[in-house]
């Protein structure tokens, strides 16, 4: 059997260019005083909010209101993947933020308009993706297309940089609380994707973490000496990668039993219409163990021959198949990582890319309509509302117990939006209730 390794030189594309000239989405959002109302209130403002509220405009509905913490639209992810160093998306040029069934510009026709922009290497992934072969884009180019879907759709004026602190959902209404006051909307979405997953706590029972242990999105500097590396996806690969690059060794624990190389976030079956059919109508356990089985953490193939490369040449040693018991600091300021099989794991510092979980809506909605069950919500298979709050949905992880596991990843928004823009559409189109479910707040707040 033949198989094909990308050559690494595709991990190698430039970061920085300017390929977008005009001022657009780059602002941290606005800071004025929020609407009293808005047809539609979407909360976070990553790329799950861009694909609705693109979609949304599509639809005429432009009476939107995105409150995201940081202001600025997608800017999470970017800087989560400039913290890493990361040059390009694992997802192919069909996965990008842009309205499902409308002919936009798409993200494919975005690199072609700039081809002078690219580097060889990068025109050759245009080529293959034109051909229908996955590709990598850079993450440049992906940049500039997510600012052109937000400017194209007037989305940065419809965007406050603010907390939201509580989400209470009414009969005919949702009251979102934000830093900058208050907004009744006809329909919420919950637009939060995924936070990172902390260690055990028993992983330094009864003290504080050790002082030469860091998180990936923490920036850590110092590549010289010895890395520990706890974590088996991209981002500890970015990590491995780093310390490599920077003439450091690195100490990989993957705590699976081998590296899974995968070339796109999720089994490109569960983009598919068929693959979502396998979430529809079955079981809650059958469901469960699909996402056990695919929300498996991997590495792009592009990775694996400077890897094998490195382990080769004793850069690089990688723990498979053994848990982390315990993390603690050495006297002489090194880090030890304890492992099941009784090795001990010594290094300069260690960092934990340890995955991320879907945010549910808990801490925002009231516990008994997020209605969390083995870590997802209850939510509407038709909707993506939650069951108990018609009029609040949720878009993004928190979302794959109804679409399958697709639904984190780029394409998966999309497809997310379409079903919700077309419940919204319904919402908004019943005859007005007389009075408003929030009036008293209102009143209180005036």
């Amino acid at each position: 059997m033949t198989v094909f390794l990308p050559p690494p030189d595709f991990l190698d594309s430039p970061r920085g260019r300017d390929l977008l000239r005009p001022a657009r989405s780059r602002a941290p959002g606005r800071t004025d005083t929020l609407p009293d109302r808005a047809s539609v209130a979407v909360v976070g403002g990553g790329l799950a909010a861009i694909a609705l509220a693109g979609t949304l405009w599509h639809a005429g509905v432009t009476d939107v209101v995105i409150v995201d913490r940081q202001g600025r639209l997608g800017g999470r992810f970017l800087a989560r993947a400039d913290l890493l160093g990361q040059r390009v998306l694992r997802s192919p040029y069909d996965h990008h933020p842009g309205v499902e069934g409308y002919r936009d510009c798409e993200l494919l026709d975005f690199a072609r308009l700039h081809w002078d922009a690219l580097t060889d290497v990068e025109r050759r992934q245009v080529r293959m993706a034109q051909a229908g072969h996955r590709s990598v884009v850079p993450l440049d180019v992906f940049e500039a297309y997510c600012d052109h879907v937000v400017t194209a759709h007037g989305l940065a004026r419809r965007t406050w940089r603010a907390e939201v602190r509580h989400v209470s959902p009414g009969p005919d209404e949702v009251l979102v609380e934000t830093s900058l006051g208050d907004i009744i909307a006809d329909t919420a979405v919950l637009c939060t994707g995924e936070e990172p997953v902390e260690a055990p706590p028993t992983w330094w029972p009864e003290q504080d973490r050790p002082s030469g242990v860091h998180y990936w999105y923490e920036p850590v500097t110092d590549t010289a000496g010895t890395t520990i590396v706890v974590g088996a996806g991209l981002s500890a690969a970015h990590l491995v990668a780093n310390a490599l690059a920077g003439g450091g060794r690195v100490r990989w624990i993957l705590r699976a039993a081998a590296e899974h190389y995968q070339c796109a976030d999720v089994n490109a079956s569960f983009f598919r219409a068929e693959g979502r059919a396998r979430f529809h109508g079955t079981s809650w356990q059958d469901r469960l163990d699909l996402m056990r089985q695919q929300r498996r953490a991997s590495v792009m193939f592009e990775f694996r021959p400077g890897f094998t490369t490195a382990e080769a040449q004793g850069r690089l040693t990688v723990h498979r198949g053994v848990d982390v018991v315990r993390v603690r600091a050495l006297p002489a300021g090194d880090t030890a990582v304890e492992l099941a099989d009784g090795t001990t794991v010594t290094g300069d510092r260690a960092v934990l890319a340890l995955g991320t979980r879907a945010m549910t809506g808990e801490g925002l909605l009231p516990a008994e309509v997020v209605a969390v069950r083995d870590g997802w919500p209850d939510l509407d298979e038709t909707t993506l509302a939650y069951s108990a709050a018609p009029r609040v949905h949720a878009l993004g992880a928190a979302a794959c117990m109804v679409l399958g596991p697709a639904a984190r990843n780029i394409d998966g928004h999309r497809v997310g939006a379409s079903r919700v823009v077309t419940s919204i559409l319904a919402h908004l189109a019943a005859p007005a209730a007389a009075g408003s479910s929030f009036d008293a707040v209102e009143h209180a707040h005036a």
